[in-house]
C-alpha cells in the first residue's frame, strides 16, 4: 500500500478526552474515530490490526475443534424470558421494539441464541461433544464508557459455547478452551495469567479470567514465575497444572497465606481480555436442550461459554507494547510488516530503488506500507514510529549510491545497513 493513497489521518496530539495510552495512540495513529460515547468507527489501520487479531483467535478456535457459525446481533426478548435472564440482566442490555411492537434486544451475549440452535438440531449423545462459536459485534450499555476500545459500548467478541453429555465431558471442553486461550494470546506476543473469577450474570460455578500483563494495566496481579517458563505450544500442556499455579488479583492476594516462595512470586499490572465459564444446565434445563443418553433417557446437556474481547485486545496490545514515540506491534498482529520510507521522492534513483523494493515485497506476499509522500524526513520517521510497524526500511540518495538501505527494528531500535538483495532474502519465506 502506498501511503500517498492510504487513508491514515494521524494527529500530532491526542484529544483531551483520551485518558489511557492505548486510547491516545489509537486516535493519534488514525486507527479509530469516535462516533458516540463508547462507539467507534475502525479506520483502515485499526481495522487491519483488528482482522489480524480476529484471525489468530479463529485459527486457535478451529484448531481446538470448535466450529464457526454466525448469530444475529438482534435477538427476541421471548428467548431470554425462557432462560429467565431478560428481566434480570440489567440496564446494560439495550431493549428495543420493532415496528410490530415485538420486544427485541441488541445481544450482549448469545447463550440463549446458541441453545436454541442446539435444541432444534441435536437429539443424540452421539452428536456430542459440540462447540459452536462466532465472532460478532456486541452491545452493552455501559454506564460510563471510557478508555476507548478498552471499555466501549459496542465491541467485537469471540464467544464459544460447548455442549456435553455430562460433567466429565464438560470439564474436558472447558480444559480444551483454557489451553486454546493461552495459545492464542501467546501467538500475539502476550503473557496471559489465568485466574479464578466470579461468574457474574452469565452464571455457573466455575470460571477463569485471563489477564495479560502490561505496565499500564487496570489492576495489580500476583502470580507464580513458573508461568513465564511454560511452552504454551507443547502438545501435552496440562490445564490442571496451570490452574494449580498461584495467580490472584490485588484484592484477593493475601501475602500471609500466599503459597509461592518470595523468590518465585511476581507482580504486575493486568488487563482482562478473556473469560470462560462452566455453568452446567443453567440454560439447557429451562430451554429444553436435551439429548437421548446411552440408556435411552433424555438428559439436559452440560454447557460452558468462552469469551474473548477481540476489539479490546487491540487496545490491550498497545498497552503492552508501546514507548514514548508510539506503538510497537508484534509481527503477528501488525497492520503491515514493513514500513518502506522513500526519503527523496524527487530523486529518480532513490524512487527507482524504493519502487523496485515495493514491487518485490508485494510479489513475495509481504505486507508493506510505502511512504512515498512529499514530506520532510522527520515527519516520515515520526509517522512510522507512531504507527509501530515492526520493521522500517529507509531508502535515501546516499545509500542508493552505495547500493545500501537501512533497516531498523521498531522493537529494539537497532539499525543496520544491508544491500537490497540481502534485505529481500531476509524477508523471503
Amino acid at each position: 500500500m502506498r501511503l500517498s493513497r492510504y487513508f491514515l489521518p494521524v494527529l500530532k496530539e491526542a484529544p483531551a478526552e483520551a485518558e489511557i495510552v492505548s486510547h491516545k495512540l489509537m486516535l493519534r495513529a488514525g486507527m479509530i474515530q469516535q462516533l458516540s460515547a463508547g462507539i467507534y468507527s475502525w479506520l483502515p489501520l485499526g481495522f487491519a490490526v483488528l482482522k489480524k487479531v480476529e484471525q489468530i483467535v479463529r485459527e486457535e478456535m478451529n484448531a481446538a475443534g470448535a466450529i464457526e457459525i454466525l448469530m444475529p446481533t438482534i435477538q427476541p426478548a421471548d428467548l431470554w424470558r425462557e432462560s429467565g435472564r431478560y428481566e434480570a440482566y440489567g440496564k446494560e442490555m439495550l431493549r428495543i421494539k420493532d415496528r410490530h411492537e415485538r420486544e427485541m434486544l441488541y445481544g450482549p451475549t448469545n447463550e440463549e441464541n446458541v441453545t436454541d440452535i442446539f435444541r432444534r438440531h441435536v437429539r443424540s449423545y452421539r452428536q456430542l461433544p459440540l462447540n459452536l462459536y462466532h465472532i460478532q459485534w456486541k452491545f452493552r450499555d455501559e454506564i460510563r464508557p471510557r478508555f476507548g476500545v478498552m471499555r466501549g459500548r459496542e465491541f467485537l467478541m469471540k464467544d464459544a459455547y460447548s455442549f456435553d453429555l455430562d460433567y466429565e465431558g464438560a470439564k474436558r471442553s472447558y480444559d480444551n478452551m483454557f489451553v486454546a486461550y493461552l495459545r492464542a494470546f501467546k501467538r500475539m506476543g502476550l503473557t496471559a495469567i489465568p485466574m479464578q473469577a466470579e461468574t457474574g450474570p452469565i452464571g455457573g460455578n466455575m470460571s477463569h479470567e485471563f489477564q495479560i500483563l502490561a505496565q499500564t494495566g487496570e489492576s495489580a496481579v500476583y502470580y507464580d514465575a513458573a508461568f513465564e517458563q511454560i511452552d504454551f505450544n507443547a502438545p501435552d500442556l496440562d490445564p490442571e497444572m496451570l490452574r494449580s499455579l498461584y495467580a490472584a488479583a490485588d484484592e484477593k492476594h493475601d501475602p500471609a497465606s500466599c503459597p509461592v516462595p518470595p523468590e518465585r512470586l511476581r507482580s504486575g499490572r493486568g488487563i482482562e481480555v478473556g473469560h470462560i465459564f462452566y455453568f452446567g444446565t443453567k440454560y439447557s434445563k429451562p430451554m429444553g436442550a436435551v439429548v437421548m443418553g446411552p440408556d435411552g433417557t433424555e438428559v439436559p446437556v452440560e454447557m460452558g461459554s468462552y469469551g474473548i474481547g477481540v476489539s479490546r485486545l487491540v487496545g490491550a496490545l498497545i498497552e503492552a507494547f508501546h514507548d514514548e514515540k508510539g506503538i510497537i506491534w508484534p509481527e503477528s498482529v501488525a497492520p503491515f510488516r514493513i514500513g518502506l520510507v522513500n526519503l527523496r521522492p524527487d530523486d529518480a534513483a532513490t524512487t527507482a530503488m524504493a519502487e523496485e523494493l515495493y514491487m518485490r515485497f508485494t510479489a513475495m506476499g509481504v505486507d508493506v506500507l510505502l511512504d512515498d509522500r512529499d514530506e520532510r524526513a522527520g515527519v516520515k520517521f515520526a509517522t512510522m514510529d507512531l504507527i509501530g510497524l515492526p520493521w522500517q526500511v529507509t531508502v535515501g540518495p546516499r545509500g542508493v549510491k552505495e547500493d545500501k538501505v537501512e533497516i531498523k527494528s521498531r522493537r529494539t531500535g537497532e539499525r543496520e545497513e544491508v544491500t537490497p538483495v540481502e534485505l529481500l532474502e531476509r524477508f523471503a519465506g
